[in-house]
């Protein structure tokens, strides 16, 4: 008997959101707790700041040009490499419950298997494996799916319409009429994606990924080795927790966030020190991205707007925090914990009133690419907490899996486990991690490569719809922790830029040939 790892994650959570970060909205006693036994990680960056890229870089331990998965809309291959396999092949028992979203949601056709195995009745399906064998559907013997709402061909959808038909119209509808990200507004600001959501907490999304997933471990054997990925929606918009919960953290109590520049002369300035879809994203003249409400224009997001926004995700991430409290009792309960390695992290952050913005997209900037990122690894590996300042990223957490349960590395996975420590991170060469963007929707394409070294963040623009290939950002994350000063054409830091930029181009992954075909817009 080896040791069992619950991998949880989140959608789309920032790093401040936690106490053990700092964040001081948000009650994450549980998160804490783990981090205060275990390894807490600083810088953990993300391999793309959006959903399907970037969890496909979780999956295959990848970057995305590798993978494939260049945008959201772009099916990872079915036999693309995957660390669940791997631990399936060797014994273990391996569940996905919740979010995976490694196959478009948008699928009237039911082309995508992740989107019909519902209506299946089966815990799984059976397809090729990168390697030619065959076996569960990118090796998990167990899948069950939700998303951010109540409709949908996916198990909570089907689970309510069974079970509550009558929550299925509390929730508030991501997508408009016209299919667009919608931009109604709701709560007591008028905030785009806010809703009171009148679903019972029992019944909300959060409580039944945790439900599904202590049933299923409850159906394992004592001496059974486990792999769990337990993928809550939330906090991802729309923000509609549960009306009940919502005096929890009240709106108007909320400080405005350090990023978000109070005057509107401020923020303007600062956006428009930055490359050109910044400032025209803000005045509605560009969406770059399916990630944002296309009828929505962030210069009209007042201050009560960001409050009300972050209250509701502080709101969603305290019931994340209870909700993991729950399987870790379960886990307990079967007298596993002295086995068990928890990892907790999410895919990429949210914009959240930086700069006057919401959501997320082509801006690789703190509120998106710094993650939380803890791991408390089984008590019986004895390993000593610590705090990890080094560059992380997401691409190295599917070989820490394989250490975990003492398997030989895969020659396809292009990270390396994560640093027990500051002096392991050095010892093995944590010194960079790259971030990608590639996107290329309503006519507007956008190109994006960023590496954060040594305290510094530089990105390159490649040509695209309204950049030439010549503008950049580059951030002095000790002086500017906010990142809004843009030194790239600072004479004094052209070394530096040059430095980076070098440095960056030497390290690109390998690219999948051929590119993968865009299917869908998410």
């Amino acid at each position: 008997m080896g040791r069992k790892i619950l991998f949880v994650t989140t959608d789309q959570q920032r790093y401040d959101t936690l106490g053990c970060n700092g964040g001081a909205l948000a009650r994450t006693p549980v998160v804490d707790g783990l981090a205060a036994d275990g390894i807490r990680y600083e810088r953990a960056v993300p391999q793309s700041v959006v959903c399907m890229p970037s969890r496909s870089t979780i999956l295959t331990g990848q970057y995305p040009s590798t993978h494939g998965v260049w945008m959201n809309g772009v099916p990872l291959p079915v036999d693309a490499p995957s660390v669940a396999a791997e631990l399936q092949r060797s014994g273990y028992r391996t569940a996905l419950i919740g979010k995976a979203h490694f196959e478009p949601f948008m699928d009237p056709f039911g082309r995508f298997t992740e989107n019909m195995l519902a209506r299946s009745g089966e815990p799984t399906a059976t397809r090729a494996w990168a390697d030619g064998s065959v076996g569960p559907h990118r090796g998990f013997d167990h899948l069950e799916f939700a998303t951010h709402g109540a409709a949908g061909m996916l198990h909570y959808a089907q689970w309510l319409a069974r079970e509550h038909p009558e929550a299925i119209g509390m929730y508030y509808s991501a997508i408009d009429a016209s299919f667009n990200v919608n931009a109604a507004g709701g709560g007591a600001t008028g905030a785009p994606q806010v809703h009171d959501n009148p679903v019972l907490r029992d019944w909300y999304h959060t409580e039944w990924v945790a439900d599904r997933t202590i049933d299923w471990l409850d159906s394992l054997a004592a001496d059974d080795d486990w792999f769990c990925w337990m993928s809550f929606p939330d906090p991802h918009h729309p923000w509609d927790p549960p009306a009940s919960e919502l005096g929890r953290v009240d709106w108007r109590d909320v400080p405005l966030p350090a990023g978000y520049p109070v005057y509107r002369s401020e923020r303007e300035r600062i956006l428009d020190d930055k490359p050109r879809h910044w400032r025209m994203w803000y005045d509605g003249t560009l969406v770059s991205n399916y990630e944002a409400p296309r009828d929505w224009v962030p210069a009209t997001l007042t201050d009560d707007q960001v409050r009300e926004v972050n209250a509701r995700n502080a709101i969603e991430c305290e019931l994340i925090d209870e909700a993991l409290g729950r399987v870790v009792a379960a886990i307990e309960r079967r007298g596993w914990t002295d086995d068990v390695d928890i990892v907790f992290t999410t895919d990429h952050g949210e914009l959240q009133g930086d700069f006057g913005l919401l959501f997320k997209g082509p801006y690789h900037v703190d509120g998106l690419m710094r993650l939380p990122l803890v791991w408390r690894p089984a008590p019986s590996a004895n390993v000593a907490p610590a705090v990890v300042t080094a560059p992380v990223g997401l691409v190295d957490l599917a070989p820490t899996f394989g250490a975990i349960a003492g398997l030989e590395p895969c020659a396809w996975m292009q990270g390396k486990p994560l640093p027990l420590d500051d002096a392991d991170a050095a010892r093995r060469g944590f010194e960079r991690a790259l971030t990608e963007w590639d996107s290329e929707l309503f006519g507007v394409a956008v190109y994006l490569r960023t590496i954060t070294r040594d305290g510094w963040v530089c990105t390159a623009y490649r040509p695209g719809h309204v950049h030439d290939g010549t503008e950049g950002e580059l951030y002095d994350l000790g002086e500017d922790p906010l990142q809004q000063r843009n030194l790239w054409d600072e004479p004094s830091h052209a070394g530096r830029r040059a430095d980076l930029l070098a440095d960056l181009w030497d390290h690109q992954p390998r690219r999948h040939e051929p590119r993968l075909a865009l299917e869908a817009p998410v």
